[in-house]
């Protein structure tokens, strides 16, 4: 029995534009692990390939390349059926991910339907309605439809829904993006009531940082379909090693104006590159502070620097800042 849930190995995804050719590599050999009861956060701009990652280790994606393992066992497109009710997802929009034309009786009850986890309907509606008091809601929200409640609400019932096969893993893909911030916290909080309760763990997308390391233990930085840096969560926001990293971190803001007024911004230049024309060699080094021409001709690995793992772009460039030789006193814990 691996100790680990969740064990991504290489996993690529590239999706063609064209018959037979293969344009966009939205994901491009990736790797990471995730212990049974654990957070691990995704962060990354639009477009990196965090939702794919996401799908492609449910297999709503068919993975080009790589290897996906549940504990221990390979997931493949022969065996992933067997896993569905191990692995679920909580998708981004509480809107669209909801059929408006089933009652939330119907929505939270598919999966005990098409999973055969009942007996009587008694016992479904039981069911239905523990499902919906363990994120929030009560029996009375059976019986109305998707349009009568809010954004949160909608969310809690998508949350439900992914619980009804008592999962032992759930991806997040952004599932706080599109709420108010009073709301955002409402849900985060019930992610980690359900995480002590159940035991669950998560692959947590989001855009925010600060979100991001409320919840999760580590946290994986992606830019372009790679991983860049890979450690702890308290170890990302306030020793980022990456140049990508640091500016990102450089740009969560401060409620405090005097603080904020002397921390220095890390501005990225230029613009993301398009997936269809990647640049040669290290894909951060058209908006690196430190890209030199190794850069060009050499795409640097996954280097480990003890707990912290990032891909060091400048120090493969022969850069000698001390930020990208240092070592961790903590102990080493892995991937």
């Amino acid at each position: 029995m691996s100790e680990y849930l969740i064990d991504v190995r290489n996993l690529k995804q590239y999706f063609p534009i064209r018959s037979g050719w293969f344009g966009v590599k939205a994901v491009d050999d990736v790797s990471f692990c995730i212990k049974p009861g654990e957070t691990l956060g995704l962060v990354g701009e639009s477009g990196c390939g965090k939702t794919t990652v996401g799908r492609t280790i449910l297999h709503l994606y068919k993975p080009t390349d790589g290897h996906i393992l549940y504990k221990g066992e390979p997931v493949t497109s022969e065996t992933v059926h067997k896993y569905r009710q191990e692995m679920q997802m909580v998708f981004q929009d509480p809107y669209s991910s909801l059929n408006p034309r089933m009652t939330v009786s119907d929505i939270v009850g598919e999966p005990l339907d098409i999973h055969s986890l009942y007996s009587t309907k008694k016992e479904r509606a039981e069911r239905i309605t523990e499902l919906l008091s363990l994120v929030g809601l009560n029996s009375d929200h059976a019986r109305r439809y998707a349009h009568e409640f809010s954004g949160g609400q909608r969310q809690r019932i998508g949350i439900a829904r992914a619980l009804a096969v008592n999962p032992e893993f759930i991806v997040c893909d952004e599932p706080v993006s599109a709420l108010d911030v009073s709301i955002q916290a409402q849900v985060i909080n019930t992610f980690e009531d359900l995480q002590q309760k159940l035991g669950i763990a998560y692959l947590f997308i989001a855009h925010d940082l600060l979100v991001v390391k409320h919840i999760s233990r580590r946290i994986a930085v992606m830019y372009l379909g790679r991983i860049v840096e890979i450690a702890d969560a308290d170890e990302v926001i306030t020793h980022p090693a990456h140049p990508y990293t640091q500016s990102l971190i450089s740009a969560i803001p401060i409620p405090d104006p005097k603080t904020a007024r002397t921390r220095k911004r890390i501005p990225l230049e230029g613009d993301v590159p398009s997936p269809l024309n990647m640049p040669s060699g290290c894909a951060f080094r058209t908006r690196c502070r430190y890209a030199t021409e190794r850069c060009a001709q050499e795409r640097p690995p996954l280097a480990e620097i003890e707990t912290h793992y990032e891909e060091p772009a400048c120090s493969a460039a022969g850069h000698d800042d001390a930020r990208f030789l240092r070592r961790r006193r903590h102990g080493r814990r892995g991937l």
